[in-house]
């Protein structure tokens, strides 16, 4: 097997713009925040105040990003040979569920106030005003935010990008209430509320879904895969690709294959050729970061695998097996080298001799050479050649 490793970035690098962009969220989020917060509180705006603390939830979880984008993106180690991609994971989960939890305690508050009937005051121009502003910066941060993690790879730095743009879309509807409000249509301010909740509900879901699939290793798209697979069989030498296989960590695609080459070429042959499969799979889709392959000299696709199958002998057991059966033949004295194919269950040998037998002697030596190994039950096709490279 072999391996090889690609990202745009270096870790150290991706872990730095993930840094920076974070920072810049978070000193938004807290001003927005503390805004909202206040100034809902001043005016009655029950839609403001949950405004603000989604605003606050943002800054929370901006903090939990930075810890996460510096222990994911640390180089792989004895301990997590493929690195800590993992890390992203749990911590996008856990933005999930902070989001699903803020949304429950903003849809409760905002529903006991539409039955309380308590009243609700008209917020002023201020109020509006700010959650104008709010709506321009958030969805500006939204869009740097995005760009960033597209830029790097990271579901969790993307993840915190839709959780920006939910406290935009939330404004949206805070203003709408906040303007109904202001034109006395005090219970639309409530209802903005719930509206949001389920907002910031639904997004909550869908990261604690994408996160799941992560967690569990579940596959690219097949389209995706189809495309690597097209990709590998352009390589010279490539008789097939089988057994393709990929999952994703902290953002990062993790490819499995087994690539079918001629059966007779060398080892260092055919590692060249997966390596070359590896290389051009790498540039033609650049969130690989890992690719292992195994050399196959015969598609064994869909058969059992060979762990689990009696096996053929080895080298040692086949030379053994070979000197009882040819010892006192000349060929078997004179040989200067042996080469073992492993091929469709059987072992294909091909007998190297130091000099060619007499003329009298072409016509007989391979069938009798091939009677008295009849009984070795692995034997394959069984080939002689001379040192001018000449087949008998």
């Amino acid at each position: 097997m072999a391996h090889a490793h690609h990202s745009h970035l270096e870790p150290a690098d991706k872990g730095r713009e993930a840094r920076r962009v974070t920072l810049v969220g978070a000193f938004f989020d807290g001003l927005l925040g503390l805004l909202k917060v206040v100034v809902g509180t001043l005016v009655g705006s029950a839609a403001l105040v949950a405004d603000g603390i989604h605003s606050f939830s943002d800054l929370v979880t901006d903090g939990f990003v930075l810890a996460a984008t510096h222990f994911g993106h640390q180089a792989p180690d004895r301990n997590h040979p493929y690195g800590h991609g993992r890390i992203e994971t749990l911590a996008t989960l856990w933005l999930g569920s902070v989001l699903i939890f803020v949304a429950g305690g903003i849809a409760w508050a905002s529903v006991m106030r539409l039955f309380t009937g308590a009243p609700i005051p008209t917020p002023g121009a201020w109020a509006i005003l700010l959650a104008v502003v709010a709506l321009g910066i958030k969805e500006w941060l939204y869009h740097y935010t995005l760009r960033t993690a597209r830029r790097i790879g990271s579901k969790l730095l993307e993840a915190n990008a839709w959780h920006s743009r939910t406290d935009a879309l939330s404004t949206v509807v805070v203003l709408v209430g906040l303007v109904g409000a202001q034109f006395g249509h005090g219970w639309l301010d409530a209802v903005a509320a719930v509206l949001v909740a389920l907002l910031v509900g639904k997004i909550g879901g869908r990261l604690l879904w994408e996160s799941s699939q992560e967690l569990i290793d579940t596959a690219l798209p097949e389209s995706e895969q189809a495309a690597m697979r097209q990709e590998g069989e352009r390589v010279p030498g490539v008789h097939g690709i089988h057994d393709l296989r990929t999952r994703t960590v902290g953002g990062n695609v993790l490819l499995d294959l087994h690539i079918v080459v001629p059966p007779r070429v060398t080892v260092s042959e055919a590692h060249e050729i997966g390596n070359e499969v590896s290389r051009r799979l790498r540039r033609a889709f650049p969130d690989l970061h890992d690719v292992t392959f195994h050399i196959d000299p015969e598609d064994d696709q869909g058969m059992l695998a060979h762990s689990h199958q009696p096996g053929l002998p080895l080298r040692s057991e086949v030379e053994a097996q070979l000197a009882e059966a040819w010892d006192d033949d000349p060929c078997w004295q004179t040989r200067v080298a042996l080469d073992l194919h492993y091929l469709e269950n059987r072992i294909d040998i091909s007998l190297y001799l130091g000099a060619a037998p007499s003329a009298a002697d072409w016509d007989t030596l391979a069938e009798d050479l091939r009677r008295r190994a009849a009984h070795l039950p692995w034997l394959g096709h069984l080939r002689l050649w001379v040192g001018s490279g000449d087949t008998l």
